[in-house]
């Protein structure tokens, strides 16, 4: 037996292990996503998300000082409008429930980075991403011009990250050219560069109220198995110009997490979606689990898999454990 080599011994106690860490989770690189409800559309906890809820433009608001207090520097929008229609016109209107919570952050939380999710699937009657054609199949290149007129609202209304996550060909692109030409150059573009066709998002579809109406998403989102397909969809989208590139979901993608930060020069984010959310909360709150510790396995591994941003629901209650924990934990 050779005993000459001892990794045990930079285990030794909680300092230790402290001391040699190679990988922590940053407060400051978490991203929390708010759900802002329009007048009419009711507001509260999201039953199969628990200690998530839609909120009020008022509420989130509030919510964003919270998080701000803690230490987490930025927010995601996801919109739930009073209207849907098969154009998405909800979406550009200046005085939309984005477009209101961007403005009312920027000048009541200065200090916070405002991400607006860019999508059209809150905001269709069909439930669908973009612009559907007389076959009932989302038109690509019509839909481009309709994301370009909600980029131009959110920008006007203040935005810093505009956050495509529609996944039609050519948008990075296409998005970039507006904003710059509309004299938006600072407003950055984060991608979901390889968004996948997942189980995970059934919460989200709850909350966002944004479930298709008829067929599903295979067409424009990723098909889970292709993973050289996701590196493809990544660099196509460095080269269009976006400045941060993301996967999503993110547990069971953490190669292609992996895989992106080899390849990309930006930095790279990763979305740790609603399900992955739900499942650790029906767990923990069945006794199977310590939410606790998976939580900080989870964060941990998208750090260690190479992400720079992690959007996840669990930003709060992280943060405000980092607050009390102790370093040598």
């Amino acid at each position: 037996m050779n005993l000459e080599r001892r990794p045990r011994r930079l285990r030794a106690s909680a300092a230790m292990r402290s001391l040699v860490r190679e990988h922590d989770v940053r407060v400051s690189s978490l991203v929390q996503p708010l759900f802002v409800a329009d007048d009419r559309q009711p507001k509260g906890e999201i039953s199969s998300m628990p200690g998530i809820a839609r909120h009020s433009v008022e509420g989130a608001v509030a919510e964003a000082r919270a998080l701000h207090a803690l230490g987490i520097n930025a927010v995601m929008l996801f919109g739930i409008p009073d209207h849907k229609d098969a154009e998405a016109s909800s979406a550009h209107d200046p005085h939309g429930v984005v477009q209101r919570t961007i403005r009312a952050l920027k000048r009541d939380v200065p200090g916070l980075v405002v991400i607006a999710d860019l999508c059209n699937c809150e905001y269709t009657d069909h439930g669908h991403c973009g612009i559907l054609d007389e076959r009932g199949d989302v038109d690509n290149d019509a839909t481009l011009e309709l994301l370009g007129r909600i980029a131009l609202s959110y920008a006007e209304a203040g935005v810093d990250v505009v956050a495509p996550s529609d996944m039609m060909d050519g948008r990075i692109g296409y998005l970039r050219t507006i904003l710059d030409a509309s004299g938006y150059t600072a407003i950055a573009l984060m991608s979901y560069a390889a968004k996948f066709a997942s189980a995970f998002y059934g919460p989200f579809r709850e909350a966002a109220d944004s479930t298709p109406q008829f067929g599903d998403r295979r067409s424009y989102q990723m098909d889970p198995p292709n993973g050289r397909e996701a590196v493809r969809e990544a660099i196509l989208d460095l080269e269009e110009g976006a400045d941060i590139v993301m996967v999503k979901p993110a547990l069971a993608y953490l190669d292609l997490v992996r895989a992106v930060r080899e390849i990309s020069d930006v930095p790279v984010a990763c979305y740790n979606v609603s399900g992955e959310y739900a499942m650790v909360k029906a767990a923990a709150r069945n006794g199977w689990i310590d939410e606790d510790r998976i939580v900080d396995e989870m964060l941990v591994s998208f750090v260690r898999a190479g992400a720079d941003v992690i959007v996840t629901y669990f930003a709060k209650a992280f943060a405000e454990r980092s607050r009390t924990k102790s370093p040598n934990a």
